[in-house]
């Protein structure tokens, strides 16, 4: 009984704390069009400033308790992959560090 127990609390343990969601492109337009987020145009540029001559791997926009954030992955010149969260808002980068 007790490893039934386990098998039905664990998926629920791990999805717990997860509530980011994916925004589709319609989504990203619209709240781009409403001035919700800044256009991606606007990150790709705080992103080369950062990182000049870093590689784009994967954008996509997440809505995670209310906040829109972009999530940039690139490769450095260096051949590190780095992870940004990005505000999509204010364009405030609130993480930078590399990827596991």
């Amino acid at each position: 009984m007790k490893s039934v127990a386990r098998l039905v609390l664990l998926p629920l343990l791990l999805t717990c704390g997860v509530s980011a969601r994916d925004l589709s492109q319609d989504e990203a337009l619209r709240l781009r069009e409403q001035g919700r987020i800044i256009p991606l145009e606007q990150v790709l540029s705080l992103v080369e400033k950062r990182h000049p001559q870093a590689s784009l791997l994967e954008v996509e926009l997440e809505e995670d308790d209310d906040i829109y954030i972009y999530d940039v992955e690139l490769a450095t010149r260096e051949g590190l992959v780095r992870e940004l969260e990005i505000d999509a808002s204010t364009g405030k980068i609130l993480k930078d560090e590399e990827d596991d």
